[in-house]
C-alpha cells in the first residue's frame, strides 16, 4: 500500500484501541481483529502509548520524531552553552594569571 493510499487513524481511535487491551483485557488479535486492524499496529500504539502516554500519537506519526530531534538538540545546546561559559571562565582566570 503506498503512502497515499495508507489508512490514517484518529488520535482518540487509537486511544481507544489501545483501552480495549489494557483496560477492557482483550487480547492484541481479539482487539485488532474486531476493530480491523493489524495486530502489529495495535502492539505499536500499545508501547507507544506506554512510553508517552497522553503525549502518544502527535497526528501524522512524523511529527513525534521531530519533536524527539527538537528535545536533542536542545539538550546538546544546553550543554554546549555550558561549556562556553566554562571556557569563558577559563580564559579570564588564566588572563589574570599571565597578566
Amino acid at each position: 500500500m503506498s503512502d497515499s493510499m495508507r489508512r490514517q487513524y484518529t488520535k482518540e481511535f487509537k486511544k481507544e484501541a489501545v483501552d480495549l487491551v489494557n483496560i477492557q483485557h482483550y487480547s492484541v488479535t481479539e482487539a485488532a481483529g474486531r476493530l480491523g486492524i493489524s495486530s502489529k499496529i495495535l502492539d505499536r500504539w500499545r508501547r507507544e502509548y506506554r512510553t508517552r502516554e497522553e503525549n502518544a500519537f502527535p497526528g501524522t506519526g512524523h511529527e513525534g520524531a521531530q519533536i524527539d530531534e527538537l528535545k536533542r538538540l536542545r539538550e546538546e545546546n544546553r550543554k554546549l552553552r555550558l561549556e562556553k561559559e566554562i571556557l569563558k571562565k577559563a580564559a579570564a582566570y588564566f588572563a589574570r594569571e599571565s597578566g
